[in-house]
């Protein structure tokens, strides 16, 4: 189902980038700056999220959104935040929020939103991430290069998958262990290791230059 999303900012940085991820999704956008907020919500009864760059005062500008939206309660809101505020961040309770720091990588933001608009087992557009000729469907674990399926376990998908959606951020061995393998795994941090190699070499050459080795820390999709 298509949803309505208003994008409230006054950087080019994230105008910019939050243009190119919405683009992408099967939604409605209307955009302004932050003193256009209240206007743009008059004028966009039914809307469906409000993604709120809260940069400067965050706490007063969340708390602005906040009393806007629980007007209607069905709203869900998006913030992105400074990380040197989120000590003082305090989200909204009442209404269905998230939050993305600024600089935080398009699939990130794109995953963040859909979870917000899509809750839930609902397929949409947002269950399909590509990269190049890759495209990965989050909802049918499937992977294909340029059309054709990509022969994964399930732990070489997730952990593709996961560094996926999480680019541009260095996860050492054990960090992944932990988000990939789960917290009962007590197997050695270097299957790490090897199962980077068996996507890389199903990758093919040209994907697998995405998935970068930190020397002494451990793995980043760079997109």
């Amino acid at each position: 189902m298509r949803k309505s999303v208003i994008f409230i900012a006054d950087s080019l940085d994230n105008a910019h980038k939050f243009q190119q991820v919405l683009s992408g999704l099967d939604v409605d956008v209307a955009a302004g700056s932050s003193a256009q907020f209240e206007k743009l919500l008059a004028q966009n009864p039914g809307y469906d999220l409000v993604v709120l760059e809260a940069r400067g005062d965050a706490p007063s500008r969340v708390a602005q959104a906040e009393r806007l939206l629980l007007e209607d309660a069905s709203a869900a809101l998006l913030v992105i935040a400074d990380e040197d505020q989120l000590g003082s961040l305090r989200l909204p309770v009442r209404i269905r929020t998230d939050f993305v720091v600024h600089g935080a990588g398009a699939g990130e933001c794109s995953v963040r939103i859909c979870n917000l608009l899509w809750p839930g087992d609902e397929s949409t557009a947002c269950d399909l991430l590509a990269v190049d000729a890759m495209t990965i469907n989050l909802a049918t674990y499937q992977v294909t290069v340029a059309g054709d399926p990509l022969d994964l376990t399930y732990l070489e998908y997730a952990l593709l998958a996961f560094l996926v959606t999480h680019p541009g951020r260095t996860y050492s061995r054990d960090a992944l262990l932990r988000r990939v393998w789960g917290f009962d795994y007590y197997g050695g941090s270097r299957t790490v290791d090897v199962h980077v190699r068996r996507v890389r070499a199903k990758l093919g050459p040209d994907l697998a230059q995405h998935l970068e080795t930190i020397r002494s820390v451990g793995y980043l999709w760079n997109a």
